[in-house]
């Protein structure tokens, strides 16, 4: 017998397009260029202008005569040729491309390195492992996890002591620290390659294989009671320790840094007293569909003996097109509208440049005097950089919660966190601030926060408690 139920619910479906359209809202310059190009390669359709000639052009150009010379000026002109080859001349606002130095990757240096140490019947295996390392050179991914994904590799079983046995080799390698699974690991790596007859040596290695949870509690008495050392030894030790690396790969480390540059996707510029926001690189303006390939799509749609599989393929391929066109134009739009509002929302920080100027502001904000979803707001704010008249920053930077203030007003937490860095900066070295002192001197300049909240701005901002800062000092 059959059975006839009404239900009524709520159903959200997001178009291919849309979804399309908020991943083009999240590529930065660079990728969005990548993107463009990929595009381009795919759909014959689409097409690109090529850039317009520079007016500049002109003027090395001897063919041309200017106007204002008559040819007895021009014809008989001192200057000599080479002085205008624009090979040998640049104009002082035009500064000549530099040439993109090679470097190496620390993954390669460490691979050469492994090839000429060790046998080659373990290349593939530690190419794999040095691979799985992350930018700071450090492999945070467990052993037992990385040997499946080589057994379903390579179809044979890899056992976890084999990759033991090569990580032991590869932490052997320059430099020190390297392939380290912990911070612990990577100060004991260093340590063991320096003398260990030293006293502070043998004591820092002692500190880190015994008492690492209480030198992370910060139990110093503890510590000195079970090594039995005064103070002014244990100051020597957390010398010793403090002039070792965090981690292995580091921004200043040579040959081991990869290039990189940043590209910003908006400039904020002054047009007299007022601040004008424009796109990087307009992109849209430069794309537009092919005429040529239209008049083949429009000639196919009205020959009843071409292939309907040629129809339908030029027809898919001449929409997505018009679509990709269009969602630039989109994107475009909808980014200068949210970075305008952001513009003007922080209109002070970016007359200025003075980071104690900043406003709390959410992406809600942004979103309620845009009129676009949180998630649109957040997509095109993530991993883009504006240029400012001070700088290229970060746009997710200008997002700051507030507190609010003894008088009733509203205060960005980077305006504290600066506070903070100011109060500690101009302490006493031998003497520092502890976090419930920076609590009354926060509340004298008008910040009334809790304690806690000091010790997570103090953390955020990488500076340790007073305890340690005194040692260090």
């Amino acid at each position: 017998m059959l059975h006839q139920h009404l239900s009524q619910k709520q159903q959200i479906k997001i178009l291919p397009q849309q979804i399309q359209l908020l991943n083009l809202f999240h590529l930065n310059t660079i990728e969005l260029e990548h993107r463009i190009q990929q595009e381009l390669e795919e759909n014959p359709l689409l097409e690109e202008s090529s850039a317009e000639e520079e007016p500049e052009a002109d003027k090395y150009n001897k063919e041309v005569v200017e106007d204002f010379k008559d040819w007895d000026e021009y014809g008989y002109d001192d200057m000599p040729d080479y002085k205008l080859e624009y090979e040998n001349y640049f104009n002082s606002e035009r500064i000549p491309e530099r040439p993109i130095p090679e470097t190496t990757s620390f993954r390669d240096a460490l691979k050469q390195q492994f090839k000429l140490l060790y046998n080659e019947k373990d290349a593939a295996l530690s190419d794999y492992l040095i691979d799985s390392l992350n930018d700071a050179g450090m492999l945070d991914r467990e052993l037992s996890s990385i040997a499946d994904d080589l057994s379903f590799r390579y179809k044979r079983w890899v056992e976890t002591e084999e990759l033991e046995n090569i990580l032991l080799k590869l932490q052997e390698l320059d430099p020190a620290g390297i392939g380290s699974r912990n911070t612990r690991e990577c100060l004991l790596l260093q340590l063991q390659r320096m003398n260990g007859k030293r006293p502070d040596v043998k004591m820092a290695i002692r500190i880190l294989k015994e008492h690492y949870t209480d030198l992370g509690s910060r139990n110093m008495d503890k510590i000195m009671h079970c090594l039995e050392i005064e103070e002014d030894e244990l100051k020597i030790i957390f010398q010793l320790l403090g002039s070792l690396k965090m981690r292995p790969i580091t921004e200043n480390a040579g040959f081991f840094q990869t290039s990189q540059q940043i590209m910003p996707d908006f400039i904020v510029g002054l047009n007299g007293n007022k601040l004008e926001v424009s796109l990087y690189r307009e992109r849209s303006a430069s794309l537009h569909i092919s005429q040529s390939w239209m008049e083949n799509v429009r000639t196919s749609e009205k020959n009843r003996h071409t292939d309907k599989a040629t129809r339908q393929y030029l027809r898919n391929k001449l929409n997505a097109a018009q679509w990709f066109v269009s969602a630039i134009k989109q994107r475009e739009s909808t980014m200068l509208k949210v970075v305008r509002a952001i513009v003007n929302f922080q209109y002070e920080y970016f007359l200025e440049g003075d980071i104690k100027l900043i406003k709390p502001m959410i992406l809600k904000n942004v979103a309620e005097q845009v009129g676009v979803d949180i998630s649109t707001v957040s997509r095109i704010t993530c991993n883009k950089y504006i240029s400012t008249p001070f700088g290229t920053l970060l746009l997710k930077d200008v997002f700051t919660e507030g507190i609010i203030n003894q008088h009733g007003e509203t205060i960005s937490n980077r305006v504290i966190q600066t506070a903070i860095e100011e109060v500690i900066e101009a302490e006493d070295k031998q003497k520092p601030f502890t976090d419930q002192q920076l609590v009354a001197i926060l509340s004298q300049k008008g910040f009334s926060i809790a304690r806690r909240t000091v010790a997570k701005y103090r953390e955020l901002l990488q500076i340790p408690v007073a305890q340690m800062r005194a040692l260090w000092a």
